[in-house]
């Protein structure tokens, strides 16, 4: 149990590259990087997005959430590495660099009007932020629909990049191909290359909704089905969902948007980010959609109130439906991200953060179908290699409580090839005793594997399968690791994914930052 600290130890992590990438990383890199034991079979590029630079001029931001993407890519070739860097050139990075400040609002920082400007420039401002217009600072992940790729965040943009050299191509706005003000930086993929993905549709025609659409690989965008909002003010949050082969599974969770604050940010001198709450009171909605139909499954299916980011798979099994999430117990993560809490020293930082609640693997099983004349209270779960229950309730609805599977893990990553089928392992990062390092957990045997390296910490595990490979684990797993040790240079990470050993590694002559998600792109692609 990690009790005593936060499940990872941002202050150390962070606090290097906060101050690294306010110089080095803030200029484009390309260079051939030095190696060791790189497989031959290993063709691809691995495309990373995350908050790389933090100040514009004299301003800066609030949150670690807030800083300007910096996309970098590791492009192996015939046991070489080749590494690039640049920032996206969205419209907030340009507006951001031509006014030598911060100009558009992020999530944690909210910007108001230069006051040397006229009293009609101000006004307008104002008068625009009634409706929030988001910025298109596009750092969380890299996503694809079609044979292009994009850097994506929450928003109703997404700015499309060339994979090789970094460019930004251009923007696209959601809004022009389905009617979106919100939508997920984390699609799925299927094997006829669609790409699926939901969002919030706030304000528009009709009744607020959640939207889940298809964005086939030579075709416009097709809307699969929308739900209503639980509450018409009050729309969860979600950053991911779940799939299976039939089914789409979302997860309308009671950690909530306020929209009249939303609306009223601005005016009132606070953040976007303080328009998130959550109700520890209310509970957890799943809702279950038929990816072919766009039809809901009628049961009613409900748990406990939880806070979740992150799905790891969901698979259908016995008439059961399954997926596996990252819960926590509370909304603070989001806390412990702003820069003023990330700068404190590493004990300072465990001290005042004690109440962040640790992330917890569970596991949630829905049993398909439900007979109108089950007992009540029985458990209507009957897998064998779970000890999650589903229980019928006196309305008919069923009460789901999850199987704890695994805690302290973080930024999950599996074999994508079986995404939406039964699977056996995922890789995450967790902090052990303040001690960084990778974790490959595998079921039904719930033993798991470590890598670790002094002061070093591993971003987001990202497998890639061995050619023609028919085992799970069959494949390397990757990671860009850095260390707050100045001795240490930045390095790319390459471990066999069957026994966690390290093949080789290729040394970084940059500074690198920490970033958040990523997308490997086969070189046969």
């Amino acid at each position: 149990m990690l009790s005593s600290s936060p499940w990872w130890d941002s202050s150390t992590t962070l606090q290097y590259n906060i101050k690294h990438t306010s110089f080095k990383t803030n200029i484009p890199y390309n260079s051939i990087i030095q190696c060791c034991s790189v497989p031959s079979w290993l063709q691809g590029t691995l495309l990373r997005n995350g908050p790389g630079k933090f100040s514009v001029g004299e301003s800066e931001y609030k949150h670690w959430f807030d800083g300007m993407s910096l996309i970098h890519s590791f492009t192996f070739s015939n046991g070489e590495v080749t590494y690039r860097s640049k920032f996206l050139k969205s419209d907030t990075y340009k507006r951001n660099v031509k006014a030598d400040r911060i100009v558009v609002s992020e999530f944690g920082t909210m910007i108001y009007p230069d006051p040397c400007k006229n009293i009609f420039s101000r006004a307008f401002t104002h008068l625009c932020n009634a409706i929030p217009d988001f910025t298109d600072n596009n750092l969380i992940n890299i996503i694809r629909y079609g044979q292009d790729y994009y850097a994506a965040s929450e928003i109703n943009y997404i700015n499309q990049i060339d994979p090789v050299t970094l460019e930004t191509v251009g923007r696209v706005n959601y809004r022009n191909h389905i009617a979106l003000n919100l939508a997920t930086a984390h699609p799925h993929y299927d094997s006829e290359g669609n790409t699926y993905n939901m969002g919030t549709a706030i304000m528009g025609l009709g009744l607020p909704k959640y939207v889940i659409f298809k964005v086939p690989a030579n075709a416009s965008v097709q809307q699969i089905c929308s739900i209503p909002f639980r509450s018409t003010l009050y729309p969860s949050y979600f950053h991911s969902f779940g799939m299976t082969e039939n089914y789409i599974v979302f997860v309308e969770q009671p950690f909530k948007l306020d929209i009249i604050k939303l609306a009223t940010a601005y005016f009132r001198g606070v953040n976007w980010g303080s328009c998130l709450k959550f109700d520890k009171d209310d509970i957890t909605l799943f809702h279950v959609i038929n990816r072919k139909t766009g039809k809901a499954v009628s049961t009613r299916y409900y748990g406990d109130a939880l806070v979740v980011f992150h799905h790891l798979n969901a698979y259908e099994d016995q008439d059961h439906l399954v997926f596996d999430l990252i819960s926590y117990k509370n909304s603070n993560l989001y806390d412990m991200f702003y820069m003023h809490n990330m700068r404190q020293e590493t004990s300072d930082f465990i001290q005042s953060n004690q109440h962040f609640s640790p992330p917890v693997c569970q596991r949630f099983v829905l049993p398909l179908n439900i007979h109108k004349d089950s007992v009540r209270g029985s458990n209507l779960v009957t897998l064998t290699d779970t000890t999650a229950q589903a229980l019928v309730q006196e309305d008919g609805s069923v009460y789901c409580q999850p199987d704890d599977i695994f805690q302290g893990l973080e930024l999950p990553g599996i074999n994508y090839n079986f995404n939406t089928k039964k699977y056996r392992y995922f890789y995450g990062s967790r902090l052990k005793h303040r001690r960084p390092d990778f974790i490959c957990f595998q079921h039904p045997s719930r033993t798991h594997m470590e890598w670790q390296e002094e002061n070093c910490y591993p971003s987001e595990p990202v497998f890639v399968a061995s050619p023609g490979a028919v085992d799970e684990d069959d494949g390397v797993i990757l990671s860009s690791v850095i260390s707050p040790d100045p001795n240490i240079s930045p390095f790319m990470l390459i471990l066999n994914a069957k026994t966690f050993e390290e093949i080789g590694r290729a040394s970084i002559p940059a500074s690198v930052h920490m970033d958040l998600h990523g997308h490997f792109i086969p070189a046969n692609v």
